[in-house]
């Protein structure tokens, strides 16, 4: 009996052994890399996190077999602080693809990290468009958005109604040049002049100096080539000196929901934008929004951790088609062969540059009289076609568009 019941265990073992052989690569780790403490934190941050755990519970991945750990760390905005964090994470801790990264600088860093070491990088909160641009690797989906597509849209409706005259408050690093780089392109492309620019510390809590100079020049939209806390207080600041009223408008070029919140209407009405998403567009986003919001302090969702979501989403069905983690250039090129379909971004496409297509939304910041329940605060101006929101291929400079290896 005893002979029998070794016998018996030991086949178990064997077949156990034999099962988890054939399928060594049915495992996924992923690292959420993002702002979690400072002026980002609330773009995607925590929320991020909890928006791709949504994501890998949605894909139904772990049923069929597949184990995925979801880890996250704070960048604090510094690069050498985002480098070391996602070598550690790949060289020591086996994380297979790194997801969301604001913070342009520290996500052109981990953009070569994760190309040196042929792991995957899925960005949602970094902006630059050089990601698509000369920056471009086989490794690198960039899903959300980017400073061409903000430019595109924010910029172009502006100098078409007349704003034609610009200043630019911009944040000193890889963002928010890349952002006045681009706005003022479209600017100028559509008879517009740029006046002049200032750069500001990043982060900043005082911009009096710089809107003096914005306010001095007598442009007719100063544009905000800032991003989360540097944005609210830039707006705040500028209520301060009767910008708005005294006849001069102030134009976000990357603003999310949560920074209309923190403004609150009656400083931030008026205020027009282009985002990815917006909770209350459909029924699938009020959906979303209602599972996300008592996750993450009762916030609605942003773009960023949105994007978080759709792009998650993706890869683990490209994961699933490919069968390992493993090769991520071949997980990337996966995600490139299969269309994307998600319920918040809808039906598109990644090109042959890693740029997501969808389409991108224009709104406007109701007045306080125009809301009629919590978090209702844009209207929609207009939808700009997935073929027109983002940057032609061939505008880009990347070299795999050229057929060239990297």
């Amino acid at each position: 009996m005893k002979c029998f019941l070794a016998s018996g265990l030991l086949a178990i073992a064997l077949t156990f052994g034999v099962a988890h052989a054939q399928d060594p690569g049915k495992s996924v780790k992923i690292g959420v890399l993002n702002d979690q403490s400072s002026l980002y934190a609330d773009i995607s941050g925590m929320g991020g996190v909890e928006a791709v755990k949504m994501a890998v519970a949605d894909s139904a991945i772990e049923k069929r077999g597949w184990k995925v750990e979801v880890i996250s760390a704070d960048h604090q905005n510094k690069p050498d602080i985002g480098a070391n964090i996602a070598r550690r994470w790949i060289d020591v801790e086996n994380v297979d693809v790194i997801v969301d990264v604001p913070t342009s600088s520290i996500a052109l860093a981990v953009n070569e990290i994760t190309r040196d070491k042929n792991k995957v990088f899925l960005v949602s909160g970094a902006a630059t468009s050089d990601l698509t641009g000369s920056k471009c690797t086989p490794n690198t989906v960039h899903w959300t958005y980017d400073t061409w597509a903000l430019a595109n849209g924010t910029g172009k409706a502006i100098v078409k109604t007349g704003g034609d005259t610009w200043f630019f408050l911009t944040a000193d690093y890889a963002f928010g040049h890349a952002l006045e780089r681009d706005t003022a392109a479209v600017v100028e492309q559509n008879g517009g002049k740029v006046l002049g620019r200032v750069r500001t510390p990043f982060p900043g809590a005082d911009f009096s100096s710089f809107l003096l100079q914005a306010q001095a020049s007598k442009a007719k939209v100063i544009g905000l080539a800032n991003a989360g806390g540097d944005t609210i207080n830039s707006i705040k600041q500028a209520a301060e000196f009767g910008i708005v009223a005294g006849g001069q408008s102030l134009a976000g070029l990357l603003v999310f929901i949560t920074d209309v919140h923190a403004l609150g209407l009656p400083t931030a009405q008026g205020l027009i934008f282009t985002t990815a998403y917006y909770w209350d567009r459909n029924d699938a986003s009020r959906a979303f929004a209602k599972r996300y919001a008592p996750l993450y302090k009762g916030l609605m969702p942003t773009m960023g951790s949105t994007g978080n979501y759709g792009v998650v989403l993706h890869y683990l069905k490209a994961l699933e088609a490919l069968g390992s983690a493993a090769d991520g250039a071949a997980v990337v090129a996966k995600m490139k062969e299969i269309p994307t379909d998600d319920p918040l971004y809808g039906k598109g496409m990644i090109r042959i540059d890693g740029r997501h297509i969808h389409d991108m939304y224009l709104y406007e910041v109701k007045k306080p009289a125009e809301s009629k329940y919590p978090w209702d605060y844009l209207k929609l101006r207009s939808t700009i076609p997935a073929d027109e929101a983002f940057r032609p291929l061939k505008d880009g400079g990347c070299p795999l568009a050229r057929g060239k290896a990297l």
